[in-house]
């Protein structure tokens, strides 16, 4: 992982310091459905005002395209990280010239702004070095604090980067040093497990684990894919038979890197995706022909388990099953309650995220029990491809 400044390392007090939050939160009919994004948030936000800094929120929200959407704009949040902080927060009209500037000026020690919607202007994601301009002109101080757009080189997380000195926050520091433990400098043995639908969607981050893990598991729909790809009949299982040759690529790439790749031996089946549906449990050459797999057996779930506890590390990204509908959740549930047991012994480092992950260990009870779940989706997929996130790499020290 590359090393970088926090906001340890920056005198704020008095200090003009633009902070770029991921606030992009569920919203209906103009009220927010799900505050955990602007949760995690506050923390840095809270810190540079207690700091006497005079802080200036960025954020995205929704895809206006370059439009002013007032379905979209921020105000609505300006309350709600008031109750998160508490601070009052002020909100201004715009995010860059004359309406944005009279606000920031106006601003004292420990006070905090929110600016409007950065993608009313569509320079923002164009990484337009006007716009990055012109944000800076509001700031002395550059802080990203999300991780989650930091994918994509976009004028609020790159472009401003090169422009002021700039620091990671609080929430990014915790995901950049979660993930540097879970994958650049692990304890091993390490393990991933890898579930989800489709293979075609993971390809660059099963080639990247095979490379770096000591044990692969592999559940959920693209199971059925490597398991077609070995001659086994899956019946009417969701399977992309045309990745078959892919996938034994990867089985391949994963035997030269030594890295052992699990595969259920046994398997839920049933012919609807139901909570009423008939199910049973065969083993993994037994699917009948009408049927589907829609979860790992529980002999493969307690051998995963209990696999578990000769493990210093693990990265989690996707459901063993389709854990949406019960009970075809139990094995997703069962590991990941094992998995939280042994982090909480303190016997295993767990870094989750992406996808329907976060859902799943909420499903299972033990979302706050790993040690970090990232909330980061696209960016936390881009990492595990090993991929550079330009939002980043921008903020090497």
């Amino acid at each position: 992982m590359p090393t970088f400044k926090t906001i340890d390392d920056l005198d704020v007090q008095g200090k003009y310091v633009l902070v770029r939050s991921d606030l992009n939160v569920p919203m209906k009919d103009g009220q927010i459905t799900d505050s955990t994004r602007i949760q995690r948030s506050a923390q840095t936000l809270t810190e540079l005002a207690q700091k006497g800094a005079k802080v200036v929120v960025m954020s995205h929200f929704g895809r206006p395209k370059g439009e002013r959407v007032p379905a979209m704009s921020l105000r609505p949040v300006a309350s709600a990280l008031s109750t998160a902080t508490g601070f009052p927060v002020a909100f201004a009209e715009d995010c860059i010239g004359v309406t944005a500037k009279t606000v920031v000026n106006g601003m004292g020690q420990g006070d905090i702004v929110l600016l409007e919607n950065l993608r009313y202007h569509s320079q923002e994601e164009k990484n337009d070095p006007d716009f990055a301009r012109a944000l800076a002109e509001l700031g002395e101080l550059y802080v990203n604090d999300a991780f989650s757009t930091s994918h994509r080189a976009h004028a609020s997380t790159e472009g401003l980067a090169h422009l002021l000195p700039a620091a990671a926050g609080r929430l990014m520091q915790a995901e950049l040093e979660a993930l540097g433990r879970a994958l650049e400098r692990p304890e091993h043995p390490v393990g991933a497990i890898v579930g989800g639908a489709k293979i075609s969607t993971k390809l660059d981050l099963l080639g990247n684990l095979a490379q770096r893990v000591d044990l692969l598991v592999i559940g959920g729909g693209m199971a059925n894919t490597f398991l077609h790809a070995q001659g086994i009949q899956i019946g009417k299982s969701l399977c992309e038979k045309e990745m078959a040759e892919t996938a034994r690529a990867i089985l391949d790439k994963a035997e030269k890197s030594k890295c052992t790749v699990v595969l259920p031996t046994d398997v839920v089946v049933a012919n609807s995706l139901s909570e009423t549906a008939e199910r049973q449990v065969v083993p993994v050459h037994s699917v009948p022909e009408d049927q589907m797999i829609l979860d790992i057996g529980p002999d493969s779930a307690r051998a995963l388990s209990d696999r578990l506890a000769s493990f210093r590390t693990l990265v989690w990204n996707g459901p063993l099953g389709a854990f949406e509908i019960k009970p075809f959740d139990a094995a997703t549930n069962l590991v990941a309650q094992a998995a939280a047991d042994l982090t909480r012994k303190g016997n295993l480092l767990t870094v989750a995220g992406g996808g329907d992950t976060v859902g799943a260990l909420a499903n299972a009870g033990v979302q706050d029990q790993f040690s970090y779940v990232s909330t980061a989706g696209g960016a936390f997929l881009e990492w595990l491809e090993g991929r550079d996130l330009p939002g980043v790499k921008a903020l090497e020290a």
